[in-house]
């Protein structure tokens, strides 16, 4: 069969980049994004592969201010011709599940969320913006809710990361979606000998993942030490609430988060988050995670076991969880932990993906034959 894959934007290398090569390891193919941007792609998994951009490409300021031109992105992923496939495997979390099908093409889609900033995280978004810029958007939002929806038939089969977004994908799209958890580097990460009294949280630094709750929290707790390591828009204002128990890193290479990771008492994390691989990572190294107790957190923590929770996004639960963490810490085995981490190594997430789409491709074309 022949195959094409279908991605959002290469715009850097994150989570969602990680399914991709996983799944291009199993089906190499050419990749469609709506942009790519070739400085953030040097020296990584992407950078010599065969990449056929849209027509955003070539607008203006698009590799770095591509959101800009989200009215178009529905338009732009139609341009794509894909009839001399078979499969169409699409990773998307905004726009890439849309593209042209026809009927002799089997189109399975890796739903990362539907479009978070359309639905769920809406009002979140809006309360941010003030004057024209707030009916503008409501106006553009309003449009890319109608195309979500009505571009959800073109997918023969969704699969997506988590339980807690299957629910999302079945209210949204009314579409049933099994869980493949995606694919975490578990190898990479390593148990330290040597343990440090500091906790840990690491995450790109933007509103939605709470680590401005965490800092101030720990400005609750002079006597503990945080390190944040991550960069974003939300710095300076993080900055401002630091106390000088908190460490702020900025942007680190890999090598020292693993070693740091390693290292560290506990985890933090205060997102509301459809998956968490940094949750997997801390495991895979591990040590517990301290998790707000919503979203896809259940599905990676156990509590007890792996981590604890607290209820509520609010300084005084989270201070309350740390404390309850130190009371109970010694009851943590660091094998234990890394050992729950393998449920979503990447061997693991090849061998149920390639398993997922063979037996859906053999029931199409059976479907072909008997037709």
């Amino acid at each position: 069969m022949k195959t094409a894959l279908v991605h959002d934007w290469l715009t850097g290398v994150g989570g969602g980049e990680r399914v991709l090569e996983s799944i291009y390891d199993l089906y190499p193919s050419k990749i469609h994004v709506l942009i790519k941007n070739p400085e953030k792609l040097d020296g990584t998994f992407f950078e010599d592969k065969e990449i056929e951009t849209s027509f955003i490409q070539a607008l203006p300021f698009a590799k770095k201010h591509y959101r800009n031109y989200l009215p178009f992105f529905p338009l732009a992923i139609e341009q794509f011709d894909l009839c001399g496939y078979d499969l169409i495997i699409s990773t998307s979390h905004a726009v890439a599940k849309g593209v042209l099908t026809n009927s002799n093409q089997l189109h399975i889609c890796y739903c990362f969320t539907p479009m978070r900033y359309a639905w769920d995280l809406y009002q979140f978004h809006m309360s941010h913006l003030s004057g024209l810029k707030r009916p503008l958007a409501s106006y553009i939002l309003h449009a890319m809710r109608k195309w979500d929806c009505l571009s959800a038939p073109r997918v023969d089969e969704f699969v997506t990361i988590s339980h807690y977004v299957a629910k999302r994908i079945k209210k949204i799209y009314g579409r049933e979606a099994p869980v493949i958890y995606p694919p975490v580097d578990t190898k990479a990460f390593f148990i330290s000998n040597k343990k440090e009294e500091y906790y840990i949280t690491y995450s790109r630094l933007v509103p939605y993942k709470k680590i401005d709750l965490i800092v101030a929290a720990f400005a609750k707790m002079p006597e503990k030490r945080l390190i944040v390591i991550g960069d974003g828009p939300e710095m300076s204002r993080i900055k401002s609430v630091a106390s000088q128990n908190v460490e702020l890193l900025g942007y680190q290479p890999d090598s020292v988060v693993r070693s740091l990771l390693g290292s560290a008492k506990a985890f933090i994390f205060a997102a509301e988050e459809d998956f968490g691989i940094v949750m997997v990572e801390a495991l895979a190294s591990g040590i517990p995670v301290i998790a707000f107790d919503k979203g896809a957190s259940r599905e990676i923590v156990k509590d007890g076991v792996s981590g604890i929770f607290f209820q509520e996004q609010t300084i005084a639960s989270l201070c309350e969880a740390v404390c309850a963490y130190e009371r109970c810490q010694n009851q943590f085995d660091p094998y234990k932990i890394k050992e729950s981490a393998e449920r979503f190594s990447q061997d693991r997430f090849k061998d149920e993906f390639r398993l997922f789409v063979d037996e859906k491709f053999s029931e199409f074309t059976q479907q072909k034959i008997v037709y």
